[in-house]
């Protein structure tokens, strides 16, 4: 009878721990775990005020241009780098006046050669 007794809590919590772990998997699988992704997401989010690029602005030194996306002095407007060159490329569209916009495609130059399309009117 003992044994029986044994056997018999022995099932009992084998048949816990079991539910217990489908709990937990369930919990994680439906976002149980929703406020502290929220609270980790939080983290990484940066204020939107505009205060920290004014300061760096004003504490920036140049006697030519300043570009106003990069911070970065240079002699005119169109020399200014873009922002993010690994994805964008700057295309200069005459009359001093250049523009960064998205690497697109898989060719290189392919983004220029579109604006180009697109101001010849045969894009």
């Amino acid at each position: 009878m003992l044994q029986s007794w044994f056997q018999a809590m022995w099932a009992f919590f084998l048949l816990l721990s079991v539910a217990q772990a489908q709990f937990n998997f369930f919990e994680h699988m439906f976002g149980g775990n929703q406020q502290q992704a929220q609270q980790h997401q939080g983290a990484q989010n940066v204020p939107s005020d505009s205060g920290r690029y004014q300061k760096m602005w004003q504490q920036s030194q140049c006697s030519n241009y300043l570009c106003p996306d990069t911070l970065a002095c240079v002699h005119f407007p169109h020399h200014c780098p873009c922002p993010h060159p690994d994805v964008e490329e700057k295309v200069e569209l005459g009359e001093g006046s250049a523009v960064c916009v998205s690497k697109g495609g898989f060719k290189a130059g392919e983004a220029s050669r579109k604006i180009e399309l697109a101001r010849k009117g045969l894009l």
